[in-house]
């Protein structure tokens, strides 16, 4: 690698960056040969300093994983069979083009997972592919997670990337909502070592707050923790906003003049005062007040949430509410506030530049009249529109890194559905739930034969700073990099034939590298790849700033929109309605993060699953008795969706009334090639969640808050 190799013995020891999740660990790599020997944080990373998760450990479980798939496959049946990179993509791109051709473009659907907003080469050249295929039929897994905080973002500020971050190193007061950064290291905020920031908070004289429904191992460093029942996070803001406007404690602060329709916001609020929400909350009026005074009056302060708040039925109107309350305090675009990151490469504004901010409701799901949002659809939506008969019916699919069988709202029924599919095309190194439907199978090379560089995740982190990273272990001559498959793939199936080759050949040359170099040149710093391969520790390009967010409106007007009208509509309708209903009955379920769990996709790590059970039911004491349930029972947990057996453990960390299941488990398919994942296969959180229970707004897969009914296994 060029990154400073240091001898001992046969070794060498080279410098990466962990892609598997936002928070852009630092890593150093010994290496012998073509093997990992060991992964540890990087003290002279001047982001993490040192700082690595278990997850990063694992890195080399991945990359010499047995069960990884490193040849092509093709499936006749149930059986699979190896076959050469041209046989494979001309097998899958001339089923695409069959589809096409017998059902209209429309007919193949695409399918992007998590690890694509990690991947250089994907970024770079994924979203060419979506266009080049010219399908409606989009999907990704911003669908069943940060999809309304975009919404809001596009809708008060004119794009859907200007999501600011806490500035966690320089505030004094952090209200945490839905979010769990203590495991996860932020996201949508990459922060890595979070518990010792949120640490360096209370040593500075500052708080943390969290809003949550279970006591998670945030809220359990935390100053305070207000047990919320779920999906109500939007009425606690109300609530906050209320006092906060009839306080007369408003402050716009460099946003005044800028800020249209602040009397809508004010009159909406004005109806639900912290003794009219308590109810839903579930968290008395006083304390509410309390929390308002406190944001309100911090010196510095920052309001931050994410999955949780996000994947609920007002996940869009928690998201909006939430920016309301940052702005209206005077904490958007402050030092201590929330801010937006200055990254080497600013994608957000080259977007901006180019015309592209984000579009929303411009056509509608065929089935289900879901609506799109920047050229996506609902995943909730993908097995209706699958089984649904007639024009605009999926036929084909093409999945790049993902497993939704396993990450979207009621999973049982699209893995029926991709049975029905007539060509299924998946870009994966494994067989899963998802790619066992696969009637074309194309692996990429491993995360550590890839460079590295945050294009999207820059744009979110904590403290400005730019790291390339080039591959730790070069791929070998037959393996392929994700965006060489697309490329080639994209060139077999859609250019005409005497064509084909040269299409392929002139996308091809333009590499990501040579793309980054270029943005880098263009960027606010003006680096080259040349100067950060130079420094491969990383750059530190300082503190974040204030006065982007003002620089970055992007709506028509220049000014920003605090209540856009079907928000606000939405709200009167809905939210008012929600609150009267007062308390839930019976139970309902919630997700929950695990530090050594990603997703679905790092189960078959031996050292991650090593140990307890962690896919387990969490019940209340309270909730337990009466179904006479114990450490250790098996209980069936049932919605109106599906039903599933899991072991139980009862604690008190969680609130009476809610029950919590991790997602990314349930490996116990047949046709999976995941041993490891097999022997811990846990349960699909997803074969409960429903496809019906979705974000009003944007329709978002609202996991959290779904009714369910929990007893015994007899």
């Amino acid at each position: 690698m060029r990154a400073e190799p240091c001898r001992t013995e046969q070794r060498e020891q080279r410098i990466a960056t962990c892609p598997l999740c936002e928070a852009l660990c630092g890593v150093l790599v010994e290496v012998d040969g073509r093997r990992i020997r060991e992964v540890r944080g990087d003290p002279d990373d001047p982001f993490s300093r040192g700082y690595i998760c278990p997850k990063a450990a694992a890195l080399a479980d991945l990359h010499d994983d047995p069960d990884r798939i490193r040849t092509p496959l093709i499936r006749a049946g149930a059986e699979w069979r190896e076959a050469s990179w041209d046989e494979a993509l001309e097998r899958a791109a001339a089923g695409l083009d069959r589809v096409r051709r017998r059902h209209g473009r429309d007919a193949v659907a695409l399918y992007y997972g998590n690890p694509v907003a990690h991947n250089l080469g994907l970024l770079t050249h994924g979203l060419a592919f979506r266009r080049a295929f010219g399908t409606r039929n989009v999907y990704s897994a911003s669908s069943t997670d940060q999809l309304p905080q975009m919404l809001a973002a596009l809708r008060m500020f004119g794009h859907l990337g200007l999501i600011p971050v806490p500035d966690v190193d320089r505030t004094d007061f952090f209200l945490i909502m839905g979010a769990n950064p203590v495991v996860s290291n932020g996201s949508l905020m990459s922060a890595p070592d979070m518990r010792r920031r949120l640490g360096g908070i209370r040593q500075r004289g500052g708080r943390v707050v969290v809003v949550d429904p279970r006591r998670t191992q945030t809220a359990a460093v935390a100053d305070e923790h207000l047990a919320i029942r779920p999906g109500a996070d939007a009425l606690l803001l109300a609530g906050m906003l209320h006092v906060i406007a009839t306080e007369g404690w408003m402050r716009l602060g460099r946003f005044a003049g800028r800020v249209k329709r602040l009397d809508a916001l004010t009159a909406f609020v004005r109806d639900l005062p912290p003794e009219r929400v308590a109810g839903r909350t579930g968290i008395a009026p006083e304390a509410i007040r309390r929390l308002a005074a406190a944001f309100a009056h911090a010196r510095r302060a920052a309001c931050y949430g994410r999955v949780g708040l996000c994947t609920q039925r007002y996940g869009t109107l928690a998201a909006w509410l939430l920016q309301a309350l940052n702005l209206v305090t005077g904490r958007l675009d402050e030092v201590g506030g929330v801010l937006l990151p200055t990254p080497a490469v600013d994608a957000v504004g080259i977007l901006g530049r180019l015309g592209w901010r984000g579009t929303f409701d411009r056509w509608r799901s065929t089935a289900r009249r879901l609506p799109e949002f920047s050229g996506e659809l609902p995943v909730a939506g993908l097995a209706d529109e699958i089984e649904h008969a007639g024009p605009g019916s999926v036929r084909a699919l093409i999945t790049v890194a993902g497993n939704p069988v396993l990450s979207a709202p009621n999973g049982r029924r699209l893995d029926r559905a991709l049975g029905s599919l007539e060509h299924v095309v998946a870009i994966d190194p494994y067989l899963n739930e998802t790619t066992r439907h696969a009637h074309v199978l194309l692996p990429p090379a491993p995360p550590l034969a890839r460079p590295h560089y945050p294009l999207a995740l820059g744009s979110f982190a904590v403290r400005n700073v730019a790291k390339y990273a080039d591959a730790v272990i070069p791929r070998t001559g037959e393996q392929r990099h994700d965006w060489e498959i697309l490329v080639e793939l994209g060139g077999r199936a859609l250019a005409p034939r005497p064509l084909r080759w040269l299409v392929i050949r002139a996308a091809a040359a333009l590499r990501p590298e040579r793309i980054l170099d270029l943005l880098l040149r263009f960027g606010p710093y003006r680096l080259t790849l040349a100067r950060l391969r130079a420094a491969p520790h990383g750059v530190d390009l300082g503190p974040l700033q204030p006065g982007r967010v003002a620089a970055s409106i992007a709506t028509a007007d220049g000014r920003i929109d605090i209540a856009p009208e079907d928000f606000l509509r939405e709200a009167r309708d809905k939210l008012r309605a929600e609150e009267d209903r007062g308390a839930p009955d019976g139970l309902v379920l919630i997700g929950r993060r695990q530090l050594r769990s990603n997703n679905s996709w790092m189960h078959n790590s031996p050292r991650l699953v090593k140990g307890a059970d962690r896919c387990v039911l969490l019940v209340h004491p309270d909730d337990a008795a009466p179904r006479q349930l114990l450490d250790g029972d098996l209980a069936v947990l049932e919605s109106e969706a599906g039903t599933v057996t899991v072991a139980v453990e009862v604690i008190g960390a969680i609130r009476p009334g809610v029950v919590s299941l991790p997602h990314g488990w349930g490996h116990d398919r047949d046709g999976v090639r995941l041993r490891v994942a097999r022997l811990h296969a846990g349960v699909s959180a997803n074969d409960v969640t429903s496809e019906r229970h979705l974000d009003t707004l944007s329709g978002n897969a609202a996991f959290n808050g779904l009714p369910v009914t929990v007893r015994r296994r007899s």
